[in-house]
């Protein structure tokens, strides 16, 4: 999620938003997958925003499929770790990638908050932005390739609960209470919708959903999981807050650069032990 996306002017209607609306509204803002959105309001947003780890769900196993596909097949652990990494890139259009690097520019900058979104603005990446890609991909990387060389069953779990975490770190952001950066982009119209007692809800489910699917593998793995997305939630969480410090409030590009810090973490605390 960036500040690229140029939706049409948010509505505010009284009337809650369906399920689907708010779906439609994930998908269609969180990946490249078919979704039509059929309403751009806060309604939508809010419930869009509550269902992001689904989308994430999704993201995740088509991102697992190919990777244990090609450990079946025999290809080697780092293989199967490259393409797992490479497509939720693809499914985003690299737009949480992007979002990182300019996050990553901004906070790098040292100047002031209008000059700093002014630099995360620009198409071009600067050193900031090139260094923080190249450690997160590489990282996750390593990360699942330790994972996938365990079993492809744990490699397939660990892509799918770190793109839930991923995106249940932006639930959490769009917290109420966390403001907007700037009055456009993709940002101003999520930051704020979710009520802080949902999004608390969402997180305690997403915890327990991860221990859940990966308790047939044992305990240890159960508890490996549900800490992996705890981390993934604080790391996102520490980043959130210093950019808010940083930029007096979140961007759509700071929305994906919690996405991939999230995933990231969640990584390695899955490949530890």
């Amino acid at each position: 999620m960036t500040d690229s996306y140029d939706g049409p002017p948010l509505m505010p209607p009284p009337e809650r938003a369906s399920f689907l609306d708010g779906v439609r509204f994930a998908f269609g803002t969180l990946t490249v997958l078919p979704a039509r959105i059929t309403r751009w309001d806060r309604p939508a947003a809010r419930t869009g925003m509550a269902c992001a780890p689904l989308a994430g769900l999704v993201v995740g196993v088509l991102a697992a499929l190919p990777g244990a596909l090609l450990l079946l097949l025999g290809g080697g652990p780092l293989l199967a770790a490259a393409v797992t990494v490479a497509v939720p890139a693809a499914l985003t259009r690299g737009l949480h990638l992007d979002g990182l690097a300019d996050t990553a520019d901004g906070l790098g900058s040292a100047k002031p908050a209008d000059e700093a979104l002014r630099i995360m603005k620009q198409s071009d990446i600067g050193p900031f932005g090139v260094v923080a890609l190249v450690i997160v991909l590489l990282l996750q990387a390593a990360a699942l390739s330790d994972i996938y060389a365990d079993s492809w069953i744990r490699g397939a779990l660990a892509a799918v609960v770190a793109a839930v975490a991923a995106r249940l770190a932006m639930t959490l952001a769009c917290r109420e209470g966390v403001p907007a950066a700037r009055p456009g982009g993709l940002g101003a119209a999520v930051a704020g919708v979710v009520p802080r007692r949902a999004a608390v809800l969402i997180a305690v489910l997403v915890v327990a959903l991860a221990a859940a699917a990966a308790l047939p593998l044992g305990l240890p793995a159960a508890g490996r999981s549900a800490a992996a997305v705890l981390a993934a939630l604080l790391a996102a969480e520490l980043l959130l807050r210093r950019c808010v410090r940083r930029f007096d409030g979140v961007t759509g590009d700071v929305f994906g650069a919690l996405a991939e810090v999230a995933a990231t973490t969640a990584l390695i605390v899955l490949a530890l032990g």
